[in-house]
């Protein structure tokens, strides 16, 4: 399937993307009939492997509490392990660069968590929560501290130079600053890429600032009911980025995931 990419995003002509084929911005200027493929030669391209729900693997073989069992980490590290081989194997072999990504998957989440019920029906912490965990995080239901979370995820990312994100959930922390100074210092030499998710929706109908409450179709004001995109900003983070679930709903096995998160600071 990458391989498959690959070969459609090179039969492109320069004139489909002038500014990255013909004015520059991969670094040559082609002519409107020139090969685009020669910009991805000699591993200039890179092609990543996607992969969602570690959590959900370990939990079949070890249960769903197995982020403090030295061997269930290891094997989950063991999978990460052979992945990486993969990719390597694959760089070494074609002519370009393969890459591991711990994709924040927004609807992969629901779709394969779908597809896999239909199969094998209610399974206990894999299925039966109707999302998959995002790449190597630990289970959103639980509720370590930052420390404890970043320090169990800090060994994933070396097998993933596609991409990660690592992140933390808050609740208001204006009047505690040094609380997040604090994780940003025990973070800084452990992880690679750190997210801070504290909130900030805002209902321009009463007034209230502060965290939204879920329900069924997305988020509410909990001071006056208000769901108003037009009168109310919600912000969460979908995993990677931020997004507004009001004006741009989300599935439903996003909804769930970010409905089941907990704070890692009280």
């Amino acid at each position: 399937a990458l391989d498959y990419r690959a070969k459609r995003c090179g039969e492109a002509k320069p004139q489909n993307a002038p500014i990255l084929y013909m004015h520059g911005a991969f670094g040559k200027r082609l002519k409107p009939d020139d090969r685009v493929k020669q910009l991805f030669d000699k591993q200039r391209a890179t092609l990543s492997l996607g992969y969602i729900g570690l959590y959900e693997v370990a939990s079949v073989f070890y249960g769903g509490e197995w982020e403090k069992n030295k061997e269930a980490k290891d094997f989950t590290l063991e999978i990460m392990k052979h992945m990486k081989q993969c990719v390597d194997k694959w760089t070494s072999e074609g002519d370009y660069w393969y890459s591991i990504y711990s994709t924040p998957s927004e609807s992969l989440t629901d779709r394969f968590c779908r597809m896999d019920t239909e199969k094998f029906g209610m399974v206990e912490n894999v299925t039966d929560k109707e999302y998959y965990t995002n790449s190597y995080h630990y289970d959103v239901r639980k509720n370590p501290t930052p420390f404890e979370k970043l320090d169990f995820e800090k060994d994933y990312p070396y097998y993933a130079s596609g991409g990660f994100i690592h992140y933390c959930e808050y609740p208001v922390l204006k009047q505690n600053p040094k609380a997040l100074e604090a994780v940003w210092d025990f973070a800084y030499d452990k992880v690679g890429y750190l997210g801070t998710n504290t909130p900030i929706d805002r209902c321009y109908s009463c007034g209230f600032e502060g965290e939204f409450e879920p329900t069924k179709k997305g988020f509410k004001c909990p001071e006056c009911g208000n769901r108003d995109p037009k009168s109310c900003d919600v912000v969460k983070r979908t995993c990677g980025y931020l997004g507004n679930p009001q004006a741009r709903p989300m599935i439903k096995g996003r909804h769930k995931e970010i409905v089941a998160r907990v704070k890692h600071l009280k």
